[in-house]
């Protein structure tokens, strides 16, 4: 780290000054200047040193399900989905996962879908059951052979739309007709296909009991990418209708057709996500582009690459035009070849079941360490620092407009940077922070003494700085002092001199403050104490 030039009087002291603070290092070679532990520290202001701002509390779910954000913010809470502040559907109780299209929010598992512009809510999925016959019928006003489905009653239209794929069952007289096939028009009861869709007798199939149903594959990650939904379960990818968020079995050899492929490779998939205009999807150990722009040239390229691990499928977010991720490795960054490590500050640290979010700069993931406890970590990817922020546990990030974030207590947080705050919304009380230093050696291999500290900060008014001291790693911080003060101005901290081979420096504060200078007056001493 940058430092002040070194200075050795009369007395052999000698006066070493760090001016520029890193970020989280926790390697037993973080150096001088980096920290080795931290709590609420940010890279706001780096090469300062100084803890985040207060985030603000937007609203308390009683069940955190979701969050999601599209030209607005959507929450599950139990099993209620909310736009904004109102309640507009009901879904089933359990964690969600969103993508959106045009004006749909859809809901995963659920394949619910939000009209935010109508305020229509309902399934992508759409079914009838009840008694129904195959026959003769006609088409664009011209009479056509063995085309139509009719049900007395049926009120086709209120769930299908011309240009459905629908898939017929029940056909017991000639099974060749439970199909999947798509519908070309619908008038009363009536739900008609091109001539010689079916096989029926003479005057056509007696009445029987039919299910007509749109369905959609089941599919463990969605999103949309050009116009299309994309989704993959297990070894399979998926594609919807362009334009068309219902239908994902209409293959009529059209540029608007759906897409199914298998990729036959080991294992299962372990997210996807849209990034630089492709559809990606992973697997622990591979990473699957497609390419091209309809069914009839999608390519699918997959490469041996370190994939989203198991268990982090929410943890893929863009920051800095660069999509960065847990893998079985670490976080890694992915900016369209190979995946780069991002993951040396955490040392031998081993993380699992990320959740990230991102700022456009800024990448957020909160992620479950050896210990079983969720630590939040905020990457910047501008000057390439890693800082630690809490403990706390969060189940999704949203951008809109702001950051939000979701915890694992149902608290909606937005983050201490924002612009624009919404109304009601309360800032935290106070911040507490902590920055514990690394190894402060000197580059000497020999004893050490330090006299003083000097350090150059400025505090809020209300904010105080507690400075603790550890020697020789011997597990016991030593309070030093206490600064509180509402102006810059440099503080010097007198120590009784303490023969050791290395120290460490831990800051402790309460409220905003940031430390510009720190500087140590020691004296080399023996190689023996």
């Amino acid at each position: 780290m940058s430092g002040l030039p070194e200075a050795v009087n009369g007395d052999r002291l000698t006066k070493r000054g760090l001016t520029a603070f890193g970020g989280y290092n926790h390697n037993l070679y973080a150096g001088d200047g980096e920290l080795w532990d931290m709590e609420n520290m940010t890279s706001d202001l780096a090469p300062l040193l100084a803890p985040r701002k207060p985030r603000y509390l937007v609203r308390t779910l009683k069940k955190p399900n979701g969050i999601f954000a599209s030209d607005g913010l959507y929450f599950v809470d139990g099993t209620d989905l909310y736009a904004g502040d109102r309640v507009v559907g009901q879904v089933t109780d359990g964690r969600k996962s969103f993508a959106a299209m045009g004006a749909y929010v859809i809901v995963m598992p659920d394949k619910a879908y939000y009209n935010r512009l109508t305020g229509e809510f309902g399934s992508m999925e759409a079914r009838w059951s009840g008694s129904g016959a195959l026959r003769d019928g006609s088409i664009y006003g011209e009479s056509a052979k063995a085309n139509t489905v009719y049900a007395a009653g049926a009120d086709w239209g209120s769930r299908f739309h011309v240009g459905d794929a629908v898939s017929i069952s029940g056909c017991g007289v000639h099974p060749e007709n439970n199909v999947t096939i798509v519908v070309r028009e619908i008038e009363g009861d009536e739900l008609r296909f091109y001539e010689n869709s079916f096989v029926i007798g003479e005057g056509g199939d007696q009445e029987a009991a039919l299910t007509v149903a749109r369905t959609a594959p089941d599919m463990d990650f969605l999103f949309s990418n050009e116009n299309r939904l994309w989704g993959c379960k297990g070894d399979e990818i998926y594609a919807s209708k362009l334009g068309d968020i219902f239908n994902w079995n209409v293959f009529d050899g059209l540029s608007t057709d759906s897409y199914a492929v298998s990729v036959g490779s080991a294992g299962d998939f372990t997210a996807g996500c849209a990034f630089k205009g492709y559809p990606c999807f992973f697997k622990e150990e591979s990473i699957y582009k497609v390419y091209g722009d309809k069914p009839s040239n999608f390519q699918v390229m997959g490469a041996a690459s370190l994939g989203v691990e198991e268990g982090s499928a929410r943890s893929p977010a863009i920051a800095g035009e660069t999509l960065f991720y847990l893998s079985r490795t670490g976080i890694v960054d992915y900016a369209g070849g190979m995946p780069g490590s991002v993951h040396a500050a955490f040392g031998t640290d081993r993380y699992r079941e990320a959740v990230g979010g991102s700022d456009g700069v800024k990448y957020y993931v909160s992620m479950k360490d050896a210990g079983g406890v969720y630590q939040l970590f905020v990457y910047d990817t501008e000057r390439g620092l890693w800082h630690r922020e809490d403990a706390r546990e969060m189940l999704g990030f949203a951008w809109d407009g702001e950051l939000y974030m979701l915890d694992s207590e149902g608290h909606v947080w937005l983050w201490g940077q924002a612009r624009t705050v919404p109304e009601g919304a309360v800032a935290e009380e106070t911040v507490r922070s902590m920055a514990e230093f690394g190894d402060f050696t000197d580059g000497d291999a020999n004893v050490k003494g330090t006299n003083k500290l000097q350090l150059r900060m400025e505090l809020d008014a209300g904010a105080e700085v507690t400075v603790y001291a550890q020697f020789d790693s011997s597990g016991r911080w030593e309070k030093k002092g206490t600064l509180k003060a509402s102006e810059k101005r440099s503080f010097v901290l007198p120590i009784i001199p303490r023969r050791a081979d290395h120290m460490r420096l831990k800051l402790e504060g309460v409220g905003q403050w940031r430390l510009y200078a720190l500087t140590r007056e020691a004296y080399s001493g023996s190689w023996k104490y």
